[in-house]
This record gives C-alpha cells, structure tokens and sequence, in this order.
C-alpha cells in the first residue's frame, strides 16, 4: 500500500530538484526525506529518484507515479474540502502567500472584504515573490499563492494546481531626470538600447519581463543594476544610474518627483498575476470565498 505522505515527498523533489531543498521545504531533515523515498521505493518494486552532482531526477518510473501522485493529492484535497463543507468550515485561518504589489492591491483590500462578509475566516499573510509563492502551496505551506506569470510557470493545466485570474498590468518606462528621451509622451523600448538598466534580481518574474520585453525590441539590456524594491529602482533611476520598467502599480505611492515615467509605446510589457490553490482545495468552504474576495478585490481595482 502507497502512503500518500510519501507521494508528497515525491512531489516535493520533483519540485525542488534535491532532497535538501525538498527537506527544508517540508520541514524534514534531508535523512527523514531519503528513509521515505527508499520506504516508496520499496513498495512500488521500482528505483523512482537518481541522485547526481546536480541534484535529484525522477526515473521514468518516478515520472509515471508523480503523474498519478497528482491526482490522488487532488482527490484528497477534494475530500478534505467537502468533509469540511460537511462539518459547515464557516471558521478558521487561511494563509496567503503574494508578492508586495500584490498584497496592496488584492490581498488587503479582500481581507477587509472578508471581514464584512465572513468574520469566521482569518487570514494570515506571508510575502513572498510569486515564483517562490507557488512552490510555497505545493509544499503546504501555505493556502493560497497570489503569484506572477513568468517564463517557466505551471500553466493553466498543471495537474497540480487550480489557478484563478486576477489582473493584469502593464510595465511603464522610468527615466532618469537628464535622460535625453524624458519629454517624448511615449517611449520605444529600441531606443534605450544602449542605456544601462536597473532590474530585478535573476528568478524574479518581472526580471523576466524586462528581458524578454527587451529582447523582443531587438537588443538584451544591460543590466547594471538590481534590486526587487521599487521604490529602490525608482531612487536609483532618480540618481541617473539607468532605466528600468516598473509595473504601474508598483508605481502608486512612490516618490516620483525624481524620473519621468512614460509609457510603452506599442505592445507594453504586461505581469498576469493570478491566485493558485491546490488542485481540488478551490472549493474548500474557507478557501473559496478567499478567492472570490482575491478576484473581486483585484476587479475593483482596475
């Protein structure tokens, strides 16, 4: 017999590409994780994970059960969320992971939505980038993830997860105060070709855009600078040390009596962010009307 604690901690190498991570993730120790593994192992009759100098991998075998892995967390996700239908879930916590913009414009604004209209539901917040949100939830240790589209981001149909839109937004241009472009109402990505920029760290989904929105204007920019503050990239734009895109929001209550901010001329770059939750937890009786808060919270606020 398969124990479903064990094709989590499949899930979760398959995840996290190593059994250290996946460890630390799960709150085990890396020994815990292996005994679980070789205990899988054992009942399956199959080797399911190969370990080499750059990580852990699934054997075809391991493959093929996380595949059914999958299906059978979901099913027990859709079980936990009826039996607690049943026992009526009015109340409890629920914890939500989202990156900063995100808990301003979404999350905030839903909870005090939550409290008018579902006192019984608390919710607690974690900040967190929206890659490592989604890995966060997939891991348990959290509820719901409000995260980023990004290159490499489980789609729509990931057997994994349940994903549910909430608003998109796009990147404005933010030049220094002397930059010879700053009186134009809009701003060609081709012609800051040859500017230095500011950007986001390397695995923050909006350093992602900047390059790919780069990219797709002819030229890969050159990064000089990094931070995942805003207001930070804003201050060092001010100071004339390069250009940088910069979601509109991200903008809100900054000070930016420092730069010009224009924006993209013809197809601007654009974050999607959207909530995720477990596959089969989407309709769990407290889980559900977190995300119904999320996406009216984020309607409201276009």
């Amino acid at each position: 017999m398969i124990e479903a604690r064990r094709l989590h901690i499949l899930r979760a190498v398959a995840d996290h590409r190593t059994v250290t991570a996946a460890a630390a993730a799960l709150y085990l120790t890396p020994s815990a994780v292996s005994q679980q593994l070789a205990a899988l192992e054992q009942e399956t009759g199959h080797r399911l994970v190969e370990r080499g100098a750059r990580g852990a991998r699934l054997t075809p075998a391991g493959e093929i059960l996380l595949d059914h892995a999958n299906a059978v967390l979901a099913q027990l996700e859709r079980a936990e969320a009826e039996l607690a239908a049943y026992g009526s879930g009015e109340a409890g916590t629920v914890t939500v992971a989202a990156f900063a913009t995100g808990i301003g414009l979404a999350v905030a604004p839903a909870i005090g939505f939550l409290a008018r209209t579902a006192p019984g539901i608390r919710v607690r917040v974690r900040d967190a980038e929206g890659d490592e949100s989604l890995l966060m939830v997939l891991d348990r240790q959290v509820d719901v993830a409000v995260a980023v589209e990004y290159r490499g981001a489980p789609g729509e149909d990931d057997a994994r997860l349940t994903r549910v839109p909430l608003y998109a937004e796009p990147f404005d241009a933010v030049l220094p105060p002397d930059h010879p472009l700053a009186a134009r109402e809009r701003i060609a990505l081709a012609d800051l070709a040859k500017d230095p920029w500011i950007g986001q760290s390397a695995g923050n989904p909006c350093h992602d855009v900047t390059v790919l929105a780069c990219e797709y204007a002819g030229f890969a920019p050159r990064l000089e600078h990094s931070s995942d503050d805003f207001r930070a990239v804003v201050a060092l734009a001010s100071a004339g040390a390069g250009v940088a895109l910069v979601p509109r929001s991200a903008l809100r209550g900054t000070d930016l009596t420092g730069v010009f901010v224009r924006p993209v001329d013809g197809v601007a770059p654009t974050r999607r962010v959207f909530a995720a939750v477990r596959r089969g937890a989407e309709d769990h009786p407290l889980i559900r009307p977190v995300l119904d808060a999320l996406r009216d919270a984020a309607a409201s606020g276009d």
